[in-house]
C-alpha cells in the first residue's frame, strides 16, 4: 500500500497537528504492507521536519510544495493542487492529518481524515468572532468528502455523533493518536535563566479551550499564599494564537513577567527535559480531543493535575488529580496542584494501546478496508499474522 499523508499547517513550530503527522508516518513504516509513504508539509516546516529523525527510512518521501502560508491560499492549494500531486506520486490512499478542504473526485482514490476534535462547533471562540465559521465550513465539507474519518479518542467519536451527520458518524473509527516513551532527553534547560528552580508546566497552544489565563491566577494563588516555594515558576509550552494578547496581558498586570515562562517549538528532547525536571504538570482545559500532553506526562513519571473532562479521564484514567472547574474554579485548581504536589513522585505509566506496533496494525486494517486491491490481496494472503518491521523509536 502506497499512503500519502498531508500536514501542511501555517506555522513552522511543532504543534499537535505535526506531532500526530510524524507520529502516523512513523506507525506506518512500521508496518512491511505499506511500501511507500509520502508525507506533504509546507515549505517553512523543512526545518521541523528534518528535525524530526524520520528521513532515514527509504520508503519515505518528504515534499514540500509551494504555498500560500495565510489561511486562504493554503485552503485553495489543498482544493486545487493536491488533486494534482495524487496524480503525480498515484498513492492508494490520502490520509489527511487534519480537515481541510479537498476535490475527493479529483484526488480519485480512498482518502481518510484524522478528526483530532469538534472545536468550531464545540467552542467556537477559540478562532475569534468570525472565523469559526470558516472553521465549520470546512471541517463540514471534509467531514462529508472523505470515505473513512479516524477519530483520536472514544470523547472525539462522541463529540463527532453530538454535532455532526449521521453520514459522517457512520464512517468514523476511533484510532488513538500514538504516544511511546521518548528515549532522548535533553542534557541541559530549554528554560531561560533557569537556575534549579521548580517549576510547574502545562504544554498547550494559546486558545479559549486551554485555559491559561485560569492557570495563571491560580499560580499567582499560590505564591501569594505562600503554598507554593517562592522561587516557583510556570513554563508554558506552546504556539501562540488567538489568546496570547489576553495571556501576556493578565501576566503583566499580575506582576509575574519574571515568574511565567513562554517557549514553543520544543523538540521532542527538550521537551522530555521539562516533563522530567517539573514539578507537576497542570492542564485545566475546558474541553479536549484527547489530551496528548497529559499521556506523554504519565509516560514520563510526571504528577499530572488536570480538569475533569472525559478526554482526560479517558486516557488519565485514576492516575491524575482531577479538577471540577466550576464557580471556585480558581480555589479548586490550586487544592488540586496542592494535593498532587504533596503527593510522593509517580512512576511512568505504561500506555501499550497507544504504541506504534498497535496502531500500526489498526492504520492497516482501516486502508485494507477502503483499498479494493489491498482487501483482495490480504483475502488470498496466508492466514499466518503480519510480522511487524522493527525501528528505533525517532525522536520528534
Amino acid at each position: 500500500m502506497k499512503i500519502l499523508v498531508t500536514a501542511a499547517s501555517s506555522s513552522a513550530h511543532i504543534s499537535g497537528v505535526q506531532r500526530h503527522a510524524f507520529n502516523l508516518v512513523r506507525c506506518l513504516l512500521l508496518n512491511p504492507e505499506i511500501s511507500r509513504v509520502d508525507l506533504i508539509l509546507a515549505p517553512w516546516q523543512r526545518g521541523m521536519a528534518e528535525a524530526s529523525g524520520l528521513g532515514s527510512d527509504s520508503r519515505l518521501a518528504i515534499h514540500y510544495p509551494e504555498m500560500g502560508r495565510g489561511s486562504i491560499a493554503r485552503n485553495l492549494w489543498y482544493y486545487r493542487e493536491l488533486p494534482e500531486l495524487v496524480f503525480r506520486l498515484r498513492p492508494d490512499l490520502v490520509h489527511l492529518s487534519y480537515p481541510m478542504p479537498i476535490d475527493a473526485k479529483a484526488i480519485g482514490c480512498p482518502t481518510v481524515l484524522t478528526l483530532h476534535d469538534l472545536y468550531p462547533y464545540e467552542i467556537p471562540r477559540n478562532f475569534g468572532p468570525y472565523q469559526f465559521l470558516f472553521n465549520r465550513v470546512i471541517l463540514w465539507h471534509c467531514m462529508h468528502s472523505v470515505d473513512a474519518i479516524a477519530c483520536v479518542s472514544d470523547t472525539t467519536m462522541s463529540k463527532l455523533k453530538q454535532y455532526a451527520s449521521s453520514k459522517s458518524y457512520g464512517k468514523a473509527i476511533r484510532i488513538y493518536n500514538c504516544v511511546e516513551p521518548e528515549p532522548v532527553c535533553a542534557t541541559q534547560s530549554p528554560l531561560p535563566e533557569w537556575e534549579g528552580e521548580p517549576f510547574l508546566l502545562t504544554v498547550a497552544q494559546h486558545r479559549r479551550n486551554k485555559n491559561i489565563p485560569l492557570l495563571i491566577r491560580t499560580f499567582h494563588r499560590l505564591l501569594r499564599q505562600g503554598r507554593i516555594h517562592a522561587s516557583t515558576r510556570l513554563a508554558v509550552l506552546g504556539v501562540k494564537g488567538p489568546e496570547t494578547e489576553t495571556i501576556e496581558s493578565l501576566v503583566s498586570q499580575l506582576g509575574l513577567r519574571n515568574r511565567v515562562l513562554f517557549l514553543e517549538g520544543l523538540p521532542q528532547a527538550e521537551l522530555q527535559w521539562c516533563y522530567s525536571h517539573c514539578e507537576a504538570v497542570v492542564l485545566p482545559s475546558v474541553t479536549e480531543g484527547f489530551g496528548l500532553p497529559a499521556a506523554e506526562a504519565l509516560l514520563a513519571g510526571c504528577r499530572v493535575v488536570c480538569s475533569a473532562i472525559p478526554a482526560f479521564r479517558e486516557i488519565g484514567g485514576t492516575h491524575c488529580e482531577y479538577v471540577a472547574l466550576g464557580t471556585d474554579a480558581e480555589i479548586d485548581l490550586a487544592a488540586g496542584i496542592r494535593a498532587a504536589l504533596d503527593k510522593p513522585a509517580k512512576e511512568p505509566v505504561p500506555f501499550p494501546h497507544l504504541s506504534a506496533e498497535t496502531l500500526a496494525m489498526e492504520y492497516a486494517g482501516l486502508y485494507r478496508g477502503l483499498i479494493p486491491q489491498a482487501a483482495d490481496a490480504q483475502s488470498t494472503a496466508s492466514a499466518a499474522p503480519i510480522q511487524l518491521a522493527t525501528a528505533g523509536r525517532q525522536s520528534l
